[in-house]
């Protein structure tokens, strides 16, 4: 049973349980970029996303990837392990784009000699900054130990997702992640694999198909993410 609101971010709500280790996600249509500054609804955005991340989580959790996924509870709701957020969003890059490209002067597209993992302080107020690993483990955000499980869950599931997508047709080019601790202090995946969190190029034409065509008023949000949840539950391509 779905009791009291405990958070709310941009894109989910989150809700206790009468279980205290079981939360309720609920995903918003609600869309933002460049920290909050643009704001619109993405009509079926938080159907799509519950769906993708719903049939992902369960195809990592068989790959050895522990997550905080339940069970998909209806079109916008799922029950998912009580976690702690740890404040360290993680960017794995397999490819050139977006804010890496701008920053480091590198043309978008340019494909990477190995992926680069990044990462950045949870914190809308400061625009979620770059940080590094001493910098989190000083501040207390999360131990050394914590550090190298997430890298390597991080490296994992790239490791999964590039292959999954690349039989889909899919261009994997990058994504965030964010882990949680569980009342026992397991580290596990945690929030999404979307549109919404992860950069989705078309294998033959390169044309984007997630957030960015949000963020850079390209069009056919809605049929983009549509296009994207057939992919990820189809079949292998040949």
């Amino acid at each position: 049973m779905k009791l009291e609101q405990r958070y709310e971010g941009k894109a989910k709500k989150v809700y206790a349980t009468e279980n205290p280790h079981e939360y309720v996600v609920e995903y918003k249509d609600d869309a933002t970029a460049f920290n909050g500054v643009k704001k619109a609804q993405i009509q079926g955005k938080g159907e799509i996303n519950n769906a993708i991340t719903a049939h992902l989580f369960p195809l990592l959790e068989r790959a050895g990837i522990p997550t905080h996924f339940l069970e998909k509870l209806g079109d916008r709701e799922q029950r998912v392990r009580a976690v702690e957020i740890i404040p360290v969003e993680v960017i794995v890059r397999n490819v050139a784009a977006g804010s890496f490209s701008k920053r480091l002067g590198i043309e978008e597209g340019t494909p990477l000699a190995r992926p680069v993992v990044e990462y950045c302080y949870k914190s809308d107020a400061l625009g979620d900054p770059l940080i590094n690993t001493d910098t989190a483990v000083a501040l207390g955000w999360a131990g050394e130990d914590e550090l190298r499980r997430i890298r390597e869950l991080a490296l994992n599931i790239r490791d999964f997702l590039v292959p999954y997508f690349a039989e889909r047709g899919i261009r994997l080019i990058d994504f965030k992640l964010e882990f949680g601790r569980t009342h026992d202090g397991t580290v596990v995946l945690a929030d999404e694999i979307s549109p919404d969190t992860c950069r989705f190029w078309d294998a033959q034409t390169n044309e984007k198909m997630d957030k960015d065509r949000f963020r850079r008023d390209l069009g056919g949000v809605e049929d983009a993410y549509a296009e994207m949840l057939r992919r990820v539950t189809a079949p292998a391509e040949g």
